[in-house]
């Protein structure tokens, strides 16, 4: 008997949760300094997110060093190791596919700062405390 497709809503969550394993398993790694590259061990690195594409082919993470300290250089560095990361999560993973890693610096703080000095903005704050009145 054939195994009834995934739903569309069950295809998410699994690309959801094989994204955050894949996220847990770099994390372990560069936790672990089982990387050896100078950079990549004096750094101590945040992995953020790992984005997944539907098919589970492709898995982008989003990393960030402590205090955001070099982060075109640890990019670089990762870029340079994929191939045993890439066989690492492989192992670790457990799919029939090990998925294509890209390393991305995460943007996303830098973006919360701008939306925070946007908010503190005089004018703002003054069309915010009308909305308030009301």
């Amino acid at each position: 008997m054939a195994k009834a497709p995934f739903t569309t809503e069950q295809q998410s969550v699994r690309v959801l949760k094989v994204g955050e394993r894949v996220r847990h398993i770099l994390s372990e790694l560069l936790a672990r300094g089982e990387v050896h590259d100078d950079v990549v061990s004096a750094a101590n690195i945040s992995v953020t997110e790992v984005r997944m594409t539907p098919d589970l082919r492709h898995a982008t993470a989003y990393i960030k060093p402590l205090l955001g300290a070099g982060e075109d250089e640890v990019v670089h560095a990762l870029r340079q190791n994929t191939a045993f990361l890439q066989r690492e999560v492989a192992k670790r993973l457990g799919l029939k596919f090990a998925p294509k890693l890209r390393f991305r610096k995460d943007e996303s703080f830098a973006e919360a700062d701008r939306i925070e000095a946007l908010l503190r903005d005089p004018k703002v704050v003054r069309d915010l405390e009308g909305d308030e009145e009301e």
